[in-house]
């Protein structure tokens, strides 16, 4: 702010954050979704920096949710503490790492930045940095700060009542006022404010959000009014006299609907899309596709050396993988809008969709075991063309399976295409969706479109039987893992039921292809065999539909149990003790259905260096478990722009956001945060 800086005072510096027509960065709380700026100095002995001097926020309402933030320029103060014995004469390095979350209507870019200053030190006053002082100064004199006002919180009935009275606002009708409370989760902040004032302050019908009943502290944030802002603190007790009766508030007008601010959404929905196409091709070589690899593997050697075979099956899995997309999306897209919390993989939240997979990949394995064929006769022993699923009718159901087996997993780039998504019109969000499914499909579309790669592959012979024995067991691996997944789900019982009507599904299965040997060999006992099999397999569906699945109880991590670290559920509250106590936290949202996430816990989270490093840090781990549905997980998972798990955030104390860590883990990138203890993740466009 001032050109230089004394010895024994306080400066200020600032962070300029220039943002592009269109685009925002956050507030402190940033409302419905994104995050705020942070900021972690790097300084020299003695030397101390206070926190960011937050000017008030800007209200940018974002279809139903409502976020606050800041658009165009906006300075960030924060006080330098310049230590007594620092030399007139030298100057002093200051380095911070500015971490940003921009976003537009319709996506999120995070931004990290590096920025220095060698700070003057002179004695004596100095004057305003030409350039920017002034303004940086308003920024300072004009910040909310404490001004005597006394609050109160009352919640009865669905609604939290806001009284504030005394200082500025007694006396004195207070004008549009509205209250931006210091944490997320408190209120609704999409939920207008309506009120009221009287001779001594003001009254505001609040909507209470999820966290609020429980907080049993005090309500803190800024009161903007007519008057100025003021940081209050509302108790918890009755409402305070002298705060209604004389009028009714107006109401305070909302800034720009960050659809109106966007200016650029067309390259913010290209982005988006980009972003999709990129995971989706990514996706393929994440751990919960390799079952499908198999399958796709089995087609494309089948249909090598036949060309339009070929092109057909490609294309017919391009439109399996396509349509179901549209389909999950559409699902997901119509869940939201009804209200529901629902994110990416919601379907294997369901413990009948996951019971059900388990026995179509056990019939898949049988199938290319060669306990039955479909869409094939039975070949010969060492020769013939390898048994596929249906054809083009069996390529594309292996596009809608590849799909909803993907669904347990986010590879990079995912994440916040699909964050995007879940903001944006539901055509635009639709197209997202669309080219994710592309990238998915296109490395299989353009290998049966290029009949040059075919034709390297060998000539069908006994080896193609061999490799066709070899792909069910990846299939068999799936089965097995899904049927974890459903213990996980619902218990020993239910699993049970499911092994009994997997064992009379593998018995159908042997039927079936019995029946088809005996027509190959021109036998009457066919029909025999063959209403045995159906009957099995009505059985099995009998059985499945019979199966009882209990109630989920949330908040109890699925992964606790087998974890080397001392684990306890996620909690807004659990977070928030912690770093009271001054310990970092590393919060892991995850699903027993993601095999991402499991990877990750045996890789760099159940490590024996990382158990030292959690001791060492005396940090706190806490696990949201997303295996079942959970709304309060998926409200936070969207807060940090995210539609789906893994999810890593490491709160550190003094500091707050917390810092987002990678999708793929390893030992030494969570190492690396737990000794940092002060690095937070998010994002912009700014410079000082």
């Amino acid at each position: 702010m001032s050109q230089w800086a004394a010895p024994g005072s306080t400066a200020v510096v600032a962070v300029r954050q220039d943002i592009e027509p269109g685009w925002h960065t956050y507030w402190r709380n940033p409302g419905d979704s994104g995050g705020p700026t942070t900021l972690t100095w790097t300084l020299p002995s003695g030397v101390e920096a206070g926190n960011i001097v937050w000017p008030l926020p800007q209200r940018q309402r974002l279809q139903s949710l409502m976020n606050y933030g800041y658009s165009g320029q906006v300075y960030l103060p924060v006080p330098i503490q310049i230590p007594a014995g620092a030399r007139p004469g030298t100057n002093l390095p200051l380095r911070v790492k500015a971490l940003f979350f921009v976003c537009s209507d319709e996506m999120c870019v995070p931004d990290e930045l590096t920025l220095t200053l060698d700070l003057p030190i002179r004695d004596g006053a100095a004057p305003l940095d030409a350039r920017h002082g002034a303004a940086v100064q308003r920024i300072v004199e004009t910040a909310p700060r404490p001004a005597g006002v006394s609050a109160r919180i009352t919640v009865q009935n669905g609604v939290a009542t806001l009284t504030a009275a005394g200082g500025p606002l007694a006396g004195r009708e207070p004008g549009p006022s509205y209250f931006f409370p210091f944490e997320p989760g408190l209120i609704d902040h999409a939920a207008p404010q309506s009120g009221r004032y009287g001779p001594e302050g003001l009254t505001l019908a609040l909507t209470p959000g999820a966290e609020l009943p429980a907080a049993g502290t005090p309500l803190r944030g800024v009161l903007s009014t007519g008057l100025g802002a003021f940081e209050i603190a509302a108790e918890v007790g009755p409402p305070l006299a002298g705060t209604g009766g004389s009028g009714d508030l107006t109401p305070a007008p909302e800034d720009a609907p960050a659809a109106e601010l966007e200016k650029g959404s067309a390259a913010g929905f290209v982005q988006a899309a980009l972003f999709a196409l990129l995971g989706g091709l990514i996706l393929n070589l994440m751990p919960c596709v390799f079952p499908i690899l198999a399958m796709k593997a089995a087609a494309l050697a089948g249909a090598a050396h036949d060309a339009p075979r070929a092109r057909r099956d490609g294309l017919a899995f391009l439109a399996g993988v396509l349509v179901t997309f549209v389909l999950l999306a559409g699902a997901l897209l119509a869940l939201r809008a009804a209200g529901q919390a629902a994110g990416w993989g919601f379907q294997l939240q369901s413990p009948a969709v996951t019971a059900g997979l388990a026995l179509l990949m056990l019939a898949v394995g049988l199938n290319l075991s060669g306990v039955f064929h479909v869409g094939a006769g039975v070949q010969g022993a060492g020769s013939g063309p390898l048994a596929r699923l249906g054809g083009t009718a069996g390529a594309f159901l292996t596009g809608v399976l590849a799909v909803v087996v993907a669904a347990p997993c986010t590879a990079p780039f995912m994440a916040v295409a699909l964050g995007a998504a879940l903001l944006m019109p539901w055509p635009m969000a639709l197209a997202v969706f669309l080219m994710l499914g592309l990238g998915l499909a296109l490395p299989y579309v353009l290998v049966s479109l290029t009949p040059g790669l075919l034709s390297r592959l060998p000539r069908p012979g006994p080896w193609m039987e061999r490799l066709k024995g070899l792909l069910a067991f990846p299939m068999y691996g799936a089965a097995l893992w899904l049927a974890w997944v459903f213990s996980r789900q619902t218990g020993a019982e239910a699993l049970g039921l499911l092994f009994i009507a997997g064992l009379l599904l593998a018995l159908a299965g042997w039927l079936l292809g019995s029946a088809q040997s005996e027509r190959a060999l021109g036998r009457r006992g066919r029909w025999l065999a063959a209403a045995g099999g159906a009957a099995l397999v009505l059985a099995a569906a009998g059985l499945f539909v019979a199966i009882r699945l209990p109630a989920a109880s949330p908040g109890t991590p699925a992964a606790n149990e087998s974890s080397r670290l001392p684990a306890a559920p996620w909690s807004a509250q659990g977070v928030e003790a912690a770093l009271a106590e001054g310990r970092p936290v590393l919060v892991n949202f995850t699903a027993d259905w993601c095999v991402t996430c499991k990877i990750n816990e045996a890789g760099a989270l159940h490590s024996a260096r990382t158990g030292k490093a959690f001791r060492a840090a005396n940090a706190v781990y806490l696990v949201g478990d997303w295996t079942r549905r959970d709304d309060l997980i998926t409200a936070e998972l969207e807060r940090h722009g995210r539609s789906g798990v893994p999810l890593y955030l490491l709160y550190a104390p003094g500091e707050t956001a917390p810092r987002i860590l990678p999708q793929l883990l390893t030992e030494g990138v969570v190492i690396e945060a737990l000794e940092s203890a002060r690095a937070v993740r998010l994002p912009a466009e700014a410079a000082r």
